[in-house]
């Protein structure tokens, strides 16, 4: 918004300056008959339309996007340069005529009064104070329409200049000096609206700001996780480019983490750039340092089931992979063992040579049941034959935070903590702990559920 004021108060003070530059010069010209001066005046009358475009262009630049226009209007402003540049160019093609016209036919009697050359000072500095003001703002908000008027007046300073030393040379007896410096006036517009005209079509043309697009390109492949950049599209619209791009990630990253690093990608591309608006698209791909456990994780996370327990055996040139995979246990024998195959199916298609497979099924517990406390001569009861079954584990130390329940189903679901010296690895803990889950379902046959929790003493 604050931009937006800026742009707007600055193009109306250009359209205040124009009106007023046109109005003195024309009259001066007139009652001098300077060619140059009168070719000022039309090249302010001009700068007064082009200023007037200007505001109404910066006006609509800033509506937000709608339902027609969903990058926004700022190419308004471009359209609005475009204009200009046009403008620009058929000034200079008349002043061009007329001086020629005037240099053929015999120069006319020119008065150079002071009134002459105090326009043409009034001008100069008129123009000084509109065209800093003007690229001042237009920085800023990196607005082309306003950069074009500052141009515009940015033009008049020199070609006003030109014209007051052709009014000098005028004095001093040298009466083509008018027209000549007319025709240098209409050489300096014309060479700097085709450089706008230029700049103004590669924006509507959507070319790529130099550069923009190898900075983006590195800025995205220094973030971690990123594989290659497969399509990168940059869209200047006004003082914001839209960016759109698709990257290569590896397909063993969790949705979260994908995430994380378009976001991180899009932080960065904005800190270097005003970016309007980062889309990015991610291609997950097998990576060849993929172990054969990440693979079988990352299919079975495609069949929406869940692979652990996953060991592979090798032998000569057959495979032997087996894991477990955790099955809704709503669904019949039938229903499992076809969500299975398909997922062993394509685990045939995804490794080559010969493999064996075998899977476990899990019941995958998912429902939420209302429990209850046993009496508390029960409980101890339960709780006593916890520990004694569990003195029978080699290694395994400290049994306590028993907690019992039991469900409307009358089952009950037992958790505990355990320890281990912190030295024991992780596959023994495993399976001792699974000795002491079974040893409690044996010696518990209403125990639904059992889970343990193993720990290091020192926690």
């Amino acid at each position: 918004m604050e931009h937006g004021h800026k742009k707007q108060q600055v193009a109306l003070n250009s359209v205040a300056a124009s009106l007023l530059l046109t109005a003195m010069k024309l009259v001066v010209g007139i009652m001098t008959g300077s060619i140059g001066i009168i070719s000022e005046a039309a090249h302010s009358a001009l700068d007064f339309g082009a200023a007037a475009l200007t505001l109404f262009a910066v006006r609509m630049s800033d509506k937000p996007a709608d339902k027609k226009h969903h990058y926004g209007h700022a190419k308004v402003e471009s359209v609005s340069a475009l204009i200009e540049t046009g403008l620009l160019i058929i000034t200079s093609v008349w002043i061009i005529y007329a001086a020629a016209e005037r240099l053929i036919t015999g120069a006319k009697e020119i008065e150079v009064t002071w009134y002459a050359i105090a326009i043409m000072v009034i001008s100069i500095l008129v123009d000084v104070s509109r065209s800093r003001a003007l690229k001042k703002v237009a920085r800023e908000t990196n607005s082309q329409a306003l950069e074009a008027d500052a141009l515009h007046f940015s033009s008049d300073i020199l070609s006003s200049a030109v014209v007051l030393l052709g009014l000098v040379f005028v004095w001093l007896g040298i009466a083509w000096a008018d027209a000549a410096a007319g025709i240098a006036v209409a050489i300096v517009v014309a060479k700097a609206a085709f450089g706008l005209g230029k700049q103004t079509i590669d924006v509507l043309t959507d070319a790529a700001p130099e550069g923009l697009a190898e900075r983006i390109e590195e800025i995205t492949r220094n973030v971690g996780g990123v594989i290659n950049i497969d399509m990168l599209r940059v869209k200047p619209t006004g003082p914001q480019v839209f960016v759109e791009m698709a990257i290569s990630v590896s397909r063993t990253l969790s949705v979260e983490k994908i995430q994380t690093i378009c976001a991180t990608i899009e932080a960065r591309v904005r800190e270097a750039f005003p970016v309007a608006e980062i889309t990015i698209n991610t291609r997950p791909i097998a990576l060849n340092s993929e172990t054969i456990a990440e693979r079988v994780h990352v299919i079975s996370l495609n069949h929406n089931l869940h692979a652990h327990n996953i060991a592979t055996n090798l032998a000569e040139q057959k495979k032997y992979i087996t894991f477990d995979v955790e099955i809704d246990q709503q669904l019949t024998i039938k229903e499992a063992h076809e969500t299975v195959n398909a997922l062993e199916e394509e685990l045939h298609r995804e490794f080559d040579g010969d493999l064996d497979i075998c899977i476990h099924l899990d019941p995958l517990r998912n429902e939420e049941r209302s429990t209850s406390s046993l009496p508390h001569t029960e409980e101890e009861r339960v709780r006593t034959i916890i520990v004694q079954v569990a003195e029978g584990i080699e290694h395994m130390h400290d049994i306590h935070d028993i907690k019992i329940r039991r469900t409307d189903k009358q089952k009950l679901i037992i958790t505990l903590h355990c320890s281990f010296s912190d030295e024991t690895l992780l596959e023994e803990v495993h399976s001792l702990t699974s000795r002491l889950e079974g040893a409690i379902y044996h010696s518990l046959p209403d125990a639904g559920r059992v889970i343990i929790h193993a720990e290091p003493i020192a926690a």
